[in-house]
C-alpha cells in the first residue's frame, strides 16, 4: 500500500502542494486531475523521489521513503515514472527500446516484448526506428517501456496527450486492463476526464496545491461539491435559486449539467435562445436566464433569440 501524509512541498518559500494525504493499494488506479499548475507533476515526482520533503512522509508497505536526499540515484527501484518527455533512444527499433529494460536472462524476454507491442498497438513498428515515429507513436512506445520491468507502482503524466482520439479510447482500455491484471497500482495525473471517470477506482481533486476531493468517479460526478469539481466532467451550470425561485432570497446556487436541463412545451422557467453547437448525438444549447448564461442538451437546434421553457432536475443547492 501506498501512504502519504501531510505532504507539503515549494520550490521557493511558496508552498505548491499543502498538506496532502491519500492511500493507494496494489492494482488500483488513482488519477489525478486540476488545473495547470495545481500540483499534479509535483506530486508524481515526490511519490517517485526526485524531491526532498520536509514536511509529511510517504511510505510504502509500511517502509518510509526517504527521498532523493538519500539515494545516490533518485526514485524508487519499485516504482517507474513517465514524465511528459518520453526519454527514448532514437536509432533504435522501438523493439530495442522495450527490450532493453527486461533482462537478457528472462527466458519469455521475446514473449513479454510482442506482449507489451499488443498493449500499445505498436506490433506493426517493432523494427521500426524511434527516430522514424509520430509524437503519439512514441509516446506509447515510452509506455511500454516503463511497463517493462513490471513495476509495483507505475506513475504517468498526462500519458495519451500526444495521441489521436480515434486509437486513445482502445489504448486506455488495452493499458488499464492491463495493468489490473498484472496488480499495478498506477497513478495519473491527467487532464483527460475520460481516463478518470471510465476507469479509476478513485479521483483526487487539486486546486492550488490542496486535494479538495478524493472519491469514486461516480461520487463525484452525482454530487460535485463545488463548479470547480464538477466542469472537470462536463460543461456545468451554475444557477442562482433566486433566478428560478423568485421567492428565494438567499445567496445559494445549485449545479446542473446540460443533459440536467430540459425543454418545455409551455411549462418552466422562461429562457432565451443564443446559440445552438452541434456535438454529435445532440445540440448544447446556449441559453440566457434572466441574468445568467446556462447550457443544456437538447436533440434539434433551436432558433436564435427563440423563448423557450426549460426544466431544473433536483439538486443539492451550494
Amino acid at each position: 500500500m501506498l501512504k502519504l501524509t501531510n505532504i507539503s512541498f515549494g520550490y521557493t518559500s511558496k508552498e505548491v502542494l499543502k498538506n496532502i494525504s491519500f492511500k493507494a493499494k496494489n492494482g488500483d488506479y488513482i488519477a489525478i486531475i486540476g488545473e495547470s499548475g495545481s500540483g499534479k507533476s509535483t506530486l508524481l515526482e515526490i511519490i517517485y523521489g526526485l524531491l526532498h520533503i520536509e514536511k509529511g512522509t510517504v511510505h510504502w508497505n509500511d517502509e518510509k521513503l526517504l527521498g532523493p536526499n538519500f539515494r545516490l540515484i533518485p526514485g524508487e527501484d519499485f516504482m517507474k515514472y513517465l514524465p511528459q518527455d518520453f526519454d527514448l533512444m532514437p536509432y533504435t527499433t522501438v523493439e530495442e527500446n522495450i527490450g532493453k529494460y527486461i533482462s537478457s536472462q528472462d527466458k519469455n524476454k521475446s514473449k513479454r516484448i510482442r506482449e507489451l507491442l499488443k498493449v500499445v498497438d505498436m506490433t506493426e513498428f517493432s523494427q521500426t526506428k524511434v527516430k522514424n515515429l509520430s509524437g503519439g507513436q512514441k509516446q506509447r512506445v515510452a509506455i511500454a517501456k516503463v511497463m517493462a520491468k513490471e513495476p509495483e507502482v507505475l506513475l504517468l503524466d498526462e500519458p495519451f496527450s500526444h495521441i489521436d482520439n480515434f486509437r486513445k479510447n482502445i489504448l486506455r482500455r488495452d493499458l488499464f486492463n492491463y495493468l489490473k491484471s498484472k496488480n499495478i497500482l498506477c497513478i495519473v495525473a491527467t487532464h483527460d476526464t475520460t481516463d478518470a471517470l471510465s476507469f479509476a477506482d478513485k479521483i483526487l481533486v487539486i486546486r492550488n496545491g490542496k486535494l479538495i476531493a478524493n472519491s469514486t468517479p461516480e461520487k463525484l460526478y452525482t454530487n460535485p461539491k463545488s463548479a470547480y469539481i464538477a466542469s472537470f466532467f462536463d460543461e456545468i451550470n451554475k444557477i442562482p435559486l433566486c433566478e428560478i425561485d423568485s421567492k428565494d432570497t438567499t445567496k445559494k446556487s445549485i449545479l446542473l449539467y446540460p443533459n440536467q436541463i430540459k425543454l418545455t412545451e409551455k411549462e418552466g422557467i422562461k429562457a432565451k435562445v443564443v446559440a445552438s453547437y452541434f456535438k454529435g448525438k445532440n445540440y448544447l444549447i446556449e441559453a440566457i436566464l434572466n441574468k445568467s448564461t446556462l447550457f443544456f442538451e437538447h436533440h434539434v437546434a433551436l432558433e436564435i433569440n427563440q423563448k423557450i421553457f426549460l426544466k431544473f432536475a433536483k439538486s443539492e443547492a451550494k
